[in-house]
């Protein structure tokens, strides 16, 4: 068999639990409530190492590794969920991604390919459970602009939240699959989290921000998701 062609190991997921979750957009003072099915979730953000093997770019050796993959935008992202997803011999996600602003772009939520998880999957995740403004004390889970030394460090430096999962919040921020408001900012998508730079009130589970899908940054990667 050619090596080259063969799939590449699925990336490790934990099960997270069918529930519900309300969300709530502080700049309209707007709340809803989503209702989940159980999915999967990254233990962590994409690292540079799997990002660059999955699109066939080779890493400088100078280059960390283990520090999650920053500087792609959310059309960046759904390609290489796409990409990871047929390397693993799994159904792709994601349609029509050429389209320069994503407005066509399309997720089937029943295939069992490698997604970016919806904003309401996201912040649910985030919580594991809990009700408060973070999953536990902020410098014990989280780089921040506090205790990060303004750099991103290497994933699962921090303490876990509940459900085994690391750097929810801190480290980078991560895309989400919802568009924003598109009355307002059209194809802006959104992205959670807060990253190393940030200060603590960005800090929250329920902090959102948005962008365009092709915006890049220093301090904005992704997680994976699948279906259950």
């Amino acid at each position: 068999m050619n090596s080259e062609r063969a799939p590449r190991p699925m990336a490790p997921l934990i099960d997270i639990p069918a529930g519900e979750i309300v969300l709530r957009d502080e700049g309209t003072r707007t709340h809803w409530k989503v209702e989940l099915a159980g999915f999967g979730l990254a233990p962590h953000p994409v690292t540079r190492e799997l990002y660059a093997a999955v699109m066939g770019a080779p890493l400088a050796a100078s280059v960390a590794r283990r520090q999650p993959v920053t500087e792609v935008s959310w059309i960046d992202a759904i390609r290489f969920c796409n990409r990871l997803s047929l390397s693993a011999g799994l159904e792709p996600c994601y349609s029509r991604i050429d389209e320069p602003d994503a407005h066509e772009v399309s997720c089937d939520w029943e295939a069992d390919g490698y997604r970016l998880p919806s904003e309401a999957e996201w912040e649910y995740a985030c919580r594991a459970g809990s009700v408060h403004t973070r999953y536990g004390e902020l410098d014990e889970i989280a780089w921040h602009r506090g205790n990060s030394g303004d750099t991103v460090h290497d994933v699962a430096t921090r303490t876990p939240n509940g459900w085994g999962l690391h750097d929810m919040i801190g480290n980078v921020w991560e895309w989400c699959w919802d568009v924003y408001d598109p009355q307002v900012y059209g194809p802006y998508r959104v992205f959670r989290g807060a990253g190393a730079f940030d200060p603590p009130r960005a800090c929250r589970a329920s902090c959102r921000r948005k962008s365009h899908p092709t915006f890049r940054i220093d301090d904005l990667g992704f997680r994976l998701a699948r279906s259950a």
